[in-house]
């Protein structure tokens, strides 16, 4: 699998602007500039609080939905890896019948997806309002207030189970150096339509090449992307 340039960028310099290293594999290293870094909890926080407030009401409407039909709670909260390791509760729509996880074992021989990931097209877990939840991604606009308590970003690799990242070689474990987020290359570039391997690179492109500016025009072809429903179930 081939990795973006991920060499230092020699036009910044430390006397002027203060920087931190990313560390990648192979002991390379990537100099990021503080600032950077700055700019990207800015934005979390200021677009966040926005898509936060404007999303309101249609995950209040979801949640309403979701109790009536299935009569259980609209939220859950599930453990996630965040970045450097650190273990966090995601926050998400309930989209699964109650006691889903415990079907896991018997579902296993339906599992479409290669890799540590589990995914089922139609998966019989879902409730009545489960499916059109996850294709129209309304299930994951909770991740917001992740964003802004800062254990996610709007941009970045999606945060793993902590079952699969017991399976996660040196390459894949790469994906933890960065802020987890609610979107990035994977969810425009096909989604669960990709193989593990190729979501893997593209999460190794990402790290190797994101910026403030790359990051607002992900955020812009997710859009689309979410309209076009594009590997999403």
């Amino acid at each position: 699998m081939q990795l973006a340039d991920s060499a230092v960028d020699k036009s910044v310099t430390p006397s002027v602007t203060p920087s931190v290293t990313l560390s990648l594999s192979k002991g390379e290293g990537r100099t990021i500039p503080t600032s950077w870094h700055v700019a990207k909890r800015t934005t979390d926080l200021l677009l966040g609080t926005a898509f936060f407030v404007a999303t309101l009401p249609i995950v209040a409407l979801a949640a309403i939905a979701i109790a009536v039909t299935t009569g259980g709670t609209p939220f859950y909260a599930q453990e996630r890896v965040g970045q450097h390791g650190r273990r966090f509760r995601i926050y998400k729509l309930r989209t699964m019948v109650e006691g889903a996880h415990a079907m896991r074992k018997d579902l296993q021989h339906l599992n479409e997806v290669d890799g540590p990931v589990f995914k089922i097209r139609n998966d019989p877990r879902l409730h009545p309002l489960g499916a059109f939840l996850r294709r129209t991604s309304i299930d994951e606009l909770p991740n917001l207030l992740n964003v802004l308590r800062g254990e996610m970003s709007l941009v970045g690799p999606r945060p793993p189970l902590p079952s699969e990242i017991a399976h996660y070689d040196e390459y894949a474990q790469r994906r933890l150096t960065v802020p987890q987020g609610i979107t990035c290359l994977w969810q425009i570039n096909g989604r669960c339509d990709v193989s593990f391997d190729e979501w893997m690179r593209l999460d190794n492109h990402y790290i190797d090449t994101w910026s403030p500016l790359r990051d607002l025009a992900i955020l812009v072809r997710t859009i689309p992307a979410v309209f076009r429903k594009d590997g999403a179930h």
